[in-house]
């Protein structure tokens, strides 16, 4: 069967087309196509017929098929966000916390903060307190 001259094609046809020429020449082996390729033949088959935009675009039928009968929650996988900060705060539970922290200043001037209680202080804050006494 022949394939439609490029003057037959409605336009969007065409400019899928185009882009599936240009992506392919841009390979230097076989690769599978990009979801976002998959995404515009399936958008295409539906608006223009599935049989035609893959003879037209040079797909397999059944691969374009079955694009088409996923459903839209299967088309795009949800995007998630890596959080950038996250903040663990304590169980509620009356367990008492306890840590000790060690530092040493460049003078050698030692500190040692032993905590244990149900809540922890603003560390920073009280080691910064503590730190300036030093200079």
């Amino acid at each position: 069967m022949k394939t439609p001259s490029k003057s037959d094609l409605p336009a969007k046809l065409a400019q899928g087309r185009r882009r599936f020429e240009k992506w392919r020449n841009n390979q230097e082996t076989r690769t599978r196509l990009p979801e976002h390729l998959w995404s515009l033949a399936a958008d295409l088959a539906r608006e223009y017929g599935l049989s035609r935009t893959a003879r037209i675009l040079r797909l397999d039928y059944n691969g374009l098929k079955s694009r088409i009968e996923r459903p839209a929650s299967d088309e795009a996988p949800p995007v998630t966000a890596t959080p950038a900060f996250l903040e663990l705060l304590p169980a509620g539970t009356n367990a008492a916390v306890e840590c000790t922290i060690e530092c040493e200043s460049v003078r050698g001037t030692r500190l040692r903060i032993h905590l244990q209680s149900q809540e922890l202080p603003d560390l920073i804050a009280l080691s910064q307190a503590l730190w300036s006494q030093d200079r």
